[in-house]
């Protein structure tokens, strides 16, 4: 494991990640004349349905200390790994309805290939490596672990 040299960026918000929230973080970067490229994932909830039951929300749970150095060291090799000029992750924890966003991912780069790539990069390892753990939550108020797919 590697041994962080700086304090990471807390990753983890309460509740679904709001649009404005996603919004003013975009506008932030429009000062920053060395980026050529941005690039945006938002994991939002799926109303999947399974065996006549319909998701209505997932909560997320962590192990918050791990997950959180799990999260420097991927975003610490995509740097690495990448041209990027700024990077953004975060994560939400608690309750997250069908349709709101639980994952926000936005990479700054100088070239659009580099973006592009990075974020493909990052969003597989947060989904092979960091333990969060959702619930699904469906409307017949059943629940289950959700698997990743």
């Amino acid at each position: 494991m590697e041994v962080i040299k700086k304090k990471p960026k807390p990753v983890f918000r309460q509740g679904p990640i709001a649009p404005q929230f996603i919004a003013d973080s975009i506008a932030k970067h429009a000062s920053k004349t060395s980026i050529g490229a941005h690039d945006i994932f938002l994991g939002q909830v799926r109303a999947d349905a399974m065996e006549d039951k319909e998701v209505a929300g997932i909560e997320y749970t962590a192990y918050e200390e791990m997950a959180e150095k799990e999260f420097y060291n991927i975003r610490e090799a995509a740097f690495d790994k990448f041209d990027i000029v700024c990077m953004h992750i975060y994560h939400s924890l608690g309750l997250v309805k069908t349709g709101e966003i639980s994952l926000f991912v936005f990479v700054s780069t100088s070239h659009r290939k580099d973006a592009v790539e990075a974020i493909e990069y990052l969003v597989n390892e947060i989904k092979e490596k960091v333990p969060i753990f959702g619930k699904e939550l469906f409307t017949d108020d059943t629940h289950q672990w959700k698997e990743n797919r």
